[in-house]
This record gives structure tokens, sequence and C-alpha cells, in this order.
């Protein structure tokens, strides 16, 4: 360790979930020299979906088919939560750099600027959400116009069930048909995984068996669902040669995570930020970080010892919550992993969870995390920056129940977005 040689730059990001690889992009976009580590990162088990915000009050399980109007009314009732410290053109803002940024990777999203878009789940729900894969487009549209079609499963996929999704949206959309099939060459296999699949799709004569395999089950069927399982790169080829083969439109449909919709968002991430000359450190953590006599930050990073040390101007925390290590949960209290800082969080563990886990008005646990000032900068005991040039974004950030809102990403992508536009004004 003594003899390591320190890494220059001006922005250390922690963390590899949608906040993190988010904070990465907008940094380097705006000419900053941008080290980021983490572990695989939530991003994984995303379903590919990038909510924005559904339903407020909680309570009241009102959900909002304008998510702009649904933001005005949760800062206007909730001005703690993160969202409160931006304004709605930042968001957009943020938003638009991110859709650009993954088209060019060659993962295309789609949306309507102003308002939800109903989709199709795995368990036969309907989903409001923001922006989806291009691959999901298809099942949007059909959803809308109640097309008749196909939801096709596959024998061995756990989690997914064409005849579940037939029977419970039945009444949303009537003209559903389901049929189990056997994808090509997997007769000797009792169980069978989504990214295996989408590997074996990228070659044309894996496709040419599947259509084979489904296009006798097509009948009056105008449009075909199926489990994402529809290549983890070349989408749109993979679809394009599909559709081709078979002679109607697809979809994908998420499953259950790790989806391959999730792995694609990361892989994306990852390879369009090498572009960026990011420089990322994967599977690492934060061990240690600390703060030198001329105000800069000094990040340890390693896995279990300390194999770099990261020398930077201003870090971000996008470390998660709890499954991404950022908070951790002993049998009193909460506390923030890697600088100690204090958690916002009930007075008592007996507080943490009401007596019925399906309360409508949620837990207490989930608004725990760090509190911050409007420039997402992390709050000491006195209620001051803890560090001038220390800031934090995601799930990490408290008063924020983005579960039961439906905002997970909407909230890690602008948080992101405000905490390193942030370091650029406070570093001018």
């Amino acid at each position: 360790m003594t003899d390591l040689k320190s890494i220059e730059s001006d922005l250390c990001i922690i963390g590899s979930g949608l906040a993190g690889m988010a904070a990465a992009l907008f940094a380097a976009a705006r000419g900053l020299r941008v080290t980021q580590m983490g572990h695989t990162g939530e991003i994984i088990f995303a379903s590919g979906m990038l909510d924005l915000l559904e339903v407020h009050p909680v309570i009241e399980k009102r959900t909002w088919s304008d998510p702009w109007a649904a933001i005005d009314a949760l800062v206007q009732d909730l001005p703690d939560h993160p969202y409160a410290r931006l304004k709605k053109a930042d968001i957009k803002a943020a938003f638009d750099e991110i859709q650009t940024f993954l088209s060019e990777t060659g993962l295309t999203y789609q949306r309507h600027s102003e308002r939800n878009t109903r989709v199709l789940t795995s368990l036969g729900t309907i989903k409001s959400t923001y922006a989806v894969p291009h691959t999901m487009w298809n099942g949007v549209e059909a959803l809308a116009e109640k097309s008749p079609c196909l939801i096709v499963d596959i024998r061995g996929l756990k989690g997914f069930s064409a005849r579940q999704i037939v029977a419970a949206c039945g009444n949303e959309w009537p003209s559903l048909r389901s049929e189990r099939i056997s994808f090509p060459d997997s007769e000797h296999l009792n169980e069978m995984y989504t990214e295996h699949m989408a590997n074996a799709l990228l070659l044309p004569h894996n496709r040419e068996k599947l259509a084979q395999v489904i296009q006798p089950h097509v009948k009056g069927s105008k449009i075909i669902g199926l489990p994402a399982i529809l290549g983890l790169y070349r989408t749109q080829e993979v679809i394009s040669h599909l559709e081709e083969l078979i002679g109607v439109p697809i979809f994908e449909i998420p499953t259950i995570p790790p989806s391959v919709p999730g792995l694609r968002l990361k892989e994306a991430f990852e390879r369009g930020l090498r572009t960026k000359n990011v420089q990322y450190f994967s599977l690492t953590k934060a061990l240690k970080v600390s703060q030198t006599t001329d105000n800069r930050f000094e990040t340890h990073i390693g896995r279990d010892e300390v194999e770099h040390i990261v020398a930077s101007r201003g870090v971000i925390l996008a470390s998660g919550r709890f499954i991404g290590g950022g908070l951790f949960a002993d049998r009193t209290h909460v506390r923030e992993t890697i600088l100690g800082l204090p958690v916002f969080q009930p007075d008592s563990r007996r507080e943490w969870h009401r007596r019925d886990f399906l309360d409508p008005r949620g837990h207490s646990i989930n608004q725990a995390g760090l509190e911050i000032d409007n420039s997402f900068r992390p709050l000491n005991d006195s209620g001051d920056p803890a560090f001038e040039t220390l800031f934090a974004a995601g799930s990490i950030l408290a008063h924020n129940d983005w579960k039961r809102l439906k905002c997970g990403a909407g909230l890690a992508i602008a948080t992101a977005y405000g905490a390193v536009n942030s370091f650029m004004r406070l570093n001018r």
C-alpha cells in the first residue's frame, strides 16, 4: 500500500447503480475527469423501465397519468423529498441527456414526454412508468389498442406464466391468448435462464429455430408478447429478424430479476462511459474516504485490501441503501458505511416497521437515509454540510419511499444530475 500511486481525478463516484452510472455520465459530459467504483450494483435487478413518479399520496394510492403534475403535488406536500431540491426543467433535462446517451450506445428508450406509459408486467398487472426500452414499445401500443395478442412462455423458465398473465389481465385486455413452448435445443434441460436464451438468440440460426416453434401458434394474433430474452446486444436486429420470420410484431415483457433489460442497461452504461474516458473499477468498494489538508479527498478502493488511491476535488456517494451497501442496520440503528455520516431514522427500532406489512402508509425505515442541503451535500449533526464538496445521490437520500411512490429511476437520475451540477457550480 505504501507504494500505491494516486489516481488524479476531479470527481470520485462511489457506486455503480443507476445513480452512480448517471452521475458518471453527467460528470464526464461536462469535461470532468471521473473515477468510479462499485460492486455489480442494484441496476441488474431493474426491470429496464424508468419510473419518474406514479403514486402520491401513498396512503391514498392515488395514481397519476401526468408525472409532472404528480411532482408538483409531491413537492408541495413533502418539501423534504429530494425532488424538491430540483427544478422540473432540470429533471426533464436529466432524462433527455440519459435517453440520448443510451440511444448512442444502441439501447433506445421510448416515452410520452408529458404522461406516463402503461406496460404489461409478468404478473399480468398493468404498470405505469415513464420510459421503456424499445423492445417493449410494441406492447405499449398493443395494450392501448387492445389488439389480439398471443403471450408465449417457455418450459423451464421460472417466474413467468403466460396463462397467469392472460388470467390476470383478461378484463383489461380481453383479446389475449397464451401458449407454452420449448426453447430450441433445450429439451434436456429442467430449468431455463433468460440471459442464456438472450445470448443464444444473437445467432441467426437460433432465431430461425425459435420462429419455427412459435409460428404455428400465431393464428389470428396481431402481435406476440415474449419474456425479455431478445438478445443481450443488438436487440433491434434480433427483433426485426424474428418479426420477419414469424410475420407479426413482437414485444418483450420484463421477467423477475436479475432481468435481461437490467443487464442491458448496465452493459450500455459501462460501454458508453468507456468512450467518455471514465475510469471505472468494477467489483470494488470504497474502503476509506478522508479529506486532506488542502480540502481534497483521498478514496482508498479495492476488494478486501487497498488496491488504488483516488485523489479528487469532490466525491459523490451513490452507494445505495441496504442492498447496495450504502446503509447498514444492526439491532439498534442504521448507519452510513463509508464516512459514518448521520442517518435520518426513527428513534428506536420498534418504530421501523408498522404491524401490518402492507400498511398503506408504508414503513418509517423506508424514509431513512442521508439528509442533504439544496446542493445535495450530506449534513452533519449540526445541520451543516459535512464537507464542502461531498455530495450524495440516489436511494441513500432520506425522505423518499421510492418503491411506493414508483419513482426509483427518476430519483436516481435527477439527484445525480443535481449533485454533479452542484459540484460544477461550487468549483468554478
